[in-house]
């Protein structure tokens, strides 16, 4: 099928932005995409990109042409999946994108316990937020996605979602550890604090929480990774916060504990695909395992 192969070489140079660079992804020559690329543009007889000095940025035309690539891509991978399905190959790739708090546990744990009965599916994962989600899933990059309060948008579909509390964690040598219960965030004001970046959602749900709030907590650590903050954990009695479902991530190192102050927040994970676009086969029955497992998890 040499002409999906030229089409992708205009979808590569648009995610690029460089003849060259595409080339290099594509493992070809530049010359090979240039002369593609300029065949597919005197055939629809309209520029589809700019040629700038620091590179290619796409024209209207452009962009209306590689949304007609990707969906088109989209499509044959779907058909490809439903013919292995028809003989009984059960195989393809799952692409996802998740939010960070997933990563340690719940979905490796999901990905797990879903390969013994799909033993030839494959899975992309991408860790991101939750615009990179819908940038992520617009683009055809990822099938699915499974993020921490995502916004409704018009060409998102949501499949579930589940509240989530928010947990404080610490060590399980921390003073506050034993304690039997909650705690009160008061109690929490007197350790160090470490935190996720302002731009992530649990942090964002913690600061306006804590704009109603007499209590005041300064962090002394800030980080968009959520595997040095739990790093941070093990030195200084040091605090942070974290989605219940993502909370315990050591197993028997961290403790995770709810927050008894009233009103403290509460979010939302959300399982979503793009609405105009039908799931291959092996990404819908996933998506199917997931929701079983998001239920599960729901009181998390």
């Amino acid at each position: 099928m040499n002409h999906l192969r030229f089409l992708r070489y205009v979808d590569e140079v648009a995610r690029c932005g460089s003849i060259r660079q595409a080339a290099e992804r594509l493992h070809v020559a530049a010359s090979a995409v240039n002369r593609r690329v300029q065949d597919i543009e005197e055939e629809l007889g309209t520029p589809l990109f700019e040629r700038l000095p620091r590179g290619m940025r796409l024209t209207a035309a452009g962009e209306l042409f590689v949304r007609y690539i990707r969906d088109r891509a989209s499509h044959m991978e779907q058909v490809r999946s439903q013919i292995e399905e028809l003989q009984g190959l059960r195989r393809g790739t799952v692409r996802i994108v998740a939010s960070q708090a997933l990563a340690p546990a719940f979905l490796p744990d999901a990905l797990a316990a879903f390969r013994p009965s799909h033993p030839l599916v494959a899975f992309q994962v991408h860790i991101g937020d939750h615009l990179n989600a819908l940038e992520r899933l617009r683009s055809f990059e990822a099938d699915l996605a499974l993020v921490f309060n995502l916004a409704p948008e018009g060409d998102v579909e949501v499949m579930a979602e589940v509240e989530q509390r928010l947990m404080c964690l610490m060590h399980k040598r921390h003073p506050l550890a034993a304690r039997e219960g909650g705690l009160r965030l008061r109690e929490c004001a007197e350790y160090p604090v470490v935190l996720p970046n302002p731009d992530i959602g649990g942090r964002q749900l913690l600061d306006r929480f804590l704009l109603r709030s007499s209590v005041k907590l300064r962090p002394t650590v800030e980080s968009n990774s959520f595997e040095f903050l739990r790093g941070c954990l093990y030195n200084d009695n040091a605090l942070s916060f974290q989605i219940a479902i993502g909370a315990i991530t050591d197993r028997e190192e961290i403790v995770a504990k709810e927050i008894e102050d009233r009103g403290f927040p509460r979010g939302r994970l959300v399982l979503a695909c793009l609405r105009s676009r039908q799931l291959p086969v092996m990404a819908h029955a996933f998506a199917r395992y997931l929701l079983r497992s998001m239920g599960a998890a729901a009181g998390g």
